[in-house]
């Protein structure tokens, strides 16, 4: 078993603990930690997608028990989200535009979500009518499918800056949402020949016990600006990788195009 192997299972303890204390299974998290680790990229989706599995299932059962899932708000994201989620993984676009993009609206996400934790009391929410919340569920399956990740980093900003649910139906209404789309795009990246390499075993453990922490205190003690504060920290985490991700793309280019002139 390599160092390496034991680094990322130490952080997946770490990013599964803090991303299911909002409702998150941590799939931005993860690729981060294997991108820094310099892991395998064909191992790094269905790695990722695997955990996302895990930790959704282990944080599903907690805010759902806990009284907080709203099904007549999670169903219509939901319904349109996975087949958008199976069109949008199977299209490629330029990283070094999208990551950036991605990023940086994650980022002005995390800091309304920050603002809107200063205030006194939260807002009385409202959910969405059926068509808007179909469409926003397709967008968001798509960018799911864009990304690889389960689409929570982009639904739960959504829920809470449209005062469509409070902080804690929001995370068991985005847990759920994660849950379901990893599964569909784990299907589709092991149908492709994509598999998880033999250390699954140990980073599930590893991510199971944070999450199982993260998403009981999610779930149970914290309160509404403690969870928006919370996420904020996610999304600034997931958006700064993104960022940085699309710049050293850009760089690289930059590098290979002065190389080969």
């Amino acid at each position: 078993m390599s160092s390496e192997s034991l680094m990322a299972a130490l952080l997946f303890v770490i990013v599964g603990f803090l991303y299911s204390s909002v409702g998150h299974a941590g799939a931005s998290g993860y690729l981060a930690v294997m991108g820094l680790l310099g892991m395998s990229a064909a191992a790094m989706k269905p790695t990722s997608l695997t955990l996302n599995i895990v930790v959704a299932v282990i944080g599903t059962i907690q805010f759902v028990s806990a009284g907080h899932l709203r099904w007549r708000l999670f169903w219509p994201f939901a319904v349109m989200s996975i087949p958008m989620a199976y069109l949008g993984g199977g299209i490629k676009l330029a990283p070094e535009v999208y990551k950036p993009l991605i990023g940086a609206v994650l980022l002005f996400s995390a800091w309304r979500l920050w603002a809107g934790s200063m205030k006194r009391e939260e807002p009385q929410t409202a959910a969405p009518s059926l068509p808007v919340a179909l469409g926003a569920g397709a967008a968001l399956g798509f960018a799911a499918g864009l990304t690889g990740t389960g689409g929570g980093i982009f639904l739960s900003p959504l829920l809470l800056l449209c005062r469509w649910a409070g902080p804690k139906e929001t995370a068991a209404v985005s847990v759920l949402f994660i849950l379901v789309n990893s599964v569909s795009g784990l299907y589709g990246a092991m149908k492709s020949g994509q598999h998880p390499p033999p250390e699954i075993w140990m980073w599930c453990v590893a991510a199971a016990a944070g999450g199982l922490a993260g998403s009981h205190l999610g779930a149970r003690r914290f309160g509404g600006k403690t969870l928006r504060r919370l996420l904020a920290v996610v999304l600034v985490i997931a958006g700064a990788a993104l960022v940085r991700d699309g710049v050293q793309i850009v760089r690289q280019q930059s590098a290979g195009t002065k190389a080969a002139g």
